[in-house]
Parts: structure tokens; sequence; C-alpha cells
């Protein structure tokens, strides 16, 4: 499923919607600003000097929060951003004659603007799915190719949890598609920028977390903070640490080495104590059920389906899209069936609902 990922030129004559503006916009979970307790942490932590690259006690106290997190080993290596994250555990991952098998809507084939093919010498393989979820038979029909000089070979299998289409998968689905792949000789790479809306939504608690990645055969997980509440950074964590032997080579390489490392640590230590992360998580997800059951009251607002996590689907006219994207600006998911993304995070608030709705009905009315 494409999705338009460039803002439409408005026509000026569009109607203009007479109504204030939700001070939290939809647009995405990235827009949202960073949790208090989170700003609180960077600003003691601005408090005297502390030794670069990851040679002080935040960036280690952080490293033991991620193993407790997993009850295991963990090798943790923080980044700037979603994308150089990707990158770097898929470098630690695959040689450049290696392939990722991955969904054709996946976060790195379609929005990362060519980076991890760039960065890892190695292709990417799309396998189709309308959900955003791949299938273990998808995962077995690329590895006929095994051991033939003429084709790349699949090294990694990637997935999103939660998905690009706000779907998720199953602990049982995991294992399944790990157990292919582990027995073909490949790593499991999973993209988290959302893995708190995830685990959220499948318990809501550590053991839910380590049952969907470290006792479902996760190799190497993509854990996000800026979307959870941080203001940046995310962290990869090898839950088979000797895959990370040489992170931090590839993590210097690929610009992704941040010399005050204590401010990324700091946010991820006060994301993960007592289970914030969570709590955050568990709001953005009910706010999204919030918004989908008020807006689907309204004529002329189809929903592609109930929101697992924070993001609700929603079909529209497209002169009513225009109109609303003017007022407050949100991203096309579907151009070629009118289908918008409307994606809620910690800080939506029961009044920016209402706002928005307000405006949905306005927009409707023309």
């Amino acid at each position: 499923m494409g999705r338009q990922s460039v803002r439409r030129h408005y026509s000026p004559f569009v109607t203009a919607i007479a109504l204030p503006v939700p001070v939290n916009s939809f647009a995405s979970d990235n827009a949202a600003g960073v949790h208090p307790a989170v700003m609180d942490a960077l600003v003691a932590a601005n408090h005297g000097s502390a030794l670069a690259y990851g040679s002080d006690a935040w960036t280690e106290r952080t490293t033991q929060s991620f193993s407790a997190l997993f009850d295991a080993d963990v090798e943790v290596a923080l980044c700037w951003g979603g994308t150089g994250a990707n990158v770097v555990a898929l470098q630690c991952l695959l040689q450049p004659w290696q392939a990722v098998i991955c969904t054709d809507s996946a976060h790195i084939a379609v929005d990362e603007c060519g980076a991890p093919e760039r960065f890892t010498g190695s292709k990417l393989i799309g396998v189709s799915a309308p959900a955003g979820k791949m299938t273990v038979q998808q995962v077995s029909d690329q590895l006929h190719v095994l051991g033939d000089q003429h084709h790349v070979q699949p090294g990694v299998v990637s997935i999103t949890q939660s998905t690009e289409s706000g779907t998720l998968y199953r602990a049982a689905e995991i294992a399944e598609i790990a157990s292919v792949a582990h027995e073909a000789g490949m790593t499991v790479h999973m993209d988290g920028s959302r893995i708190a809306n995830a685990t959220a939504a499948l318990g809501g608690t550590r053991d839910a977390l380590r049952e969907m990645t470290t006792g479902s055969g996760v190799d190497v997980i993509s854990f996000g903070g800026t979307k959870a509440g941080m203001m940046y950074g995310e962290a990869v964590v090898f839950l088979r640490p000797e895959l990370g032997r040489d992170v931090r080579f590839v993590r210097k390489q690929a610009g992704q080495l941040s010399s005050k490392m204590r401010f990324i640590a700091a946010q991820f230590e006060a994301l993960l104590a007592d289970d914030l992360w969570l709590d955050l998580a568990a709001v953005a997800n009910a706010q999204a059920r919030h918004l989908a059951t008020t807006v689907a009251q309204i004529e002329g607002v189809a929903l592609a389906r109930r929101p697992e996590v924070n993001s609700v689907f929603a079909t529209l006219p497209r002169t009513v899209i225009d109109r609303l994207q003017q007022w407050s600006f949100f991203w096309d998911w579907d151009v070629r069936i009118d289908e918008v993304r409307w994606m809620t995070s910690w800080a939506t608030t029961d009044d920016d609902i209402e706002t928005f709705v307000a405006g949905v009905r306005a927009a409707l009315q023309g």
C-alpha cells in the first residue's frame, strides 16, 4: 500500500474551517512534545560536565535499565534517530551480498530515502503486505535462492512492531517467522519505533515485551524513544550481544555517535523508570480508540479498521481531506482511495479530540 510522503499543494479556493485548531495535532506522534519527566531528566543531566561518547554514568545506567527490561545481557547502542538506528542495526547483521526481507510498506523500504541500502550495500526484498504484516510463507518463499551465487542471499528478516499500518504481530507469529529465519541461518531485526504502543496493546507489561522479543527469537531491536515521549534518540538493543561486537565502529561511521550521549541516555532513563514508557503508550492507544469511536459516528467518514495501537485510518472525500489538512495538517496514507492516517500520542487530550472531530464535521458540511 503506497502512501503520500510529500505535502499537498492546496488550492486557494478551498473553503477555510473557521474553528480553533487542536493544541496537539493528529499528524504524527513525532509531532508531540517532550514529556515533562523526560524534560526534567534533560535539565538534571545538564548540571556539570561528563565524559563524552558514552563514557558517562547516565549511559551506563541506561544500559543496565535495558538489561533489566529484557531480563537479559544485552548490547546497547544509543543513536540520534530512527533511520540511523535501523541502519546501524542492519549494518551489524549484513554482508553486502545479502538481503533484508521486509514488507513493501516497511519504514526501511519506504520512508528512509534508501539509507539502509546505501549504507549497508545490501538489497531490500519487499513482500506484499496489505495490512503491514508479512507471513512465514512469504519468508519461506524467498529462501530457494540460498547458495546460488547469482542471487543476493537473504540474511535478515525485518519486521515492524507495531506495523506501519497500525497492526500487530502476536508473539506466536513472530516466533514462527524467527524459527524459519534461524533455520536458514538468518537473523531477525525488529523495527520497534512504536514498540511501546505494541507492548501496551499486547498486555502492557515487561513480560509482554519479552514474550514478543527475546521469547520469540528476535535478535536485534531498534527501540523507539522519540515517538514515546522523548525529544530525540533511539536505542539499538542487541538481544544477542555477540551480534553487536562491532557496533561502536558501525555507529561512528554512520554518523550516529553522539558526543554528549548523556542527554540521550538521561531521556531513556526517565522513560524506562517505573515503566513510564508503557503508561504513555497506553494513553496514546486509548486516545486512538476514543477518536475512532467518535469519528465512526459521522456520516461520510469510513474507518479502515478499529485501531490496535495509536493510529486511525479513515477514508473521506478528497475535498474534505484538503479542507481538513489546510486547517490542521495530517498525512495522506493511500491517495488512490482517499485514505488518511490520524495519529495520537501521549500528549493527546480529550479536548484535542473534541476540537478535531468538530473540524471533521465542519469540513464535511462544507
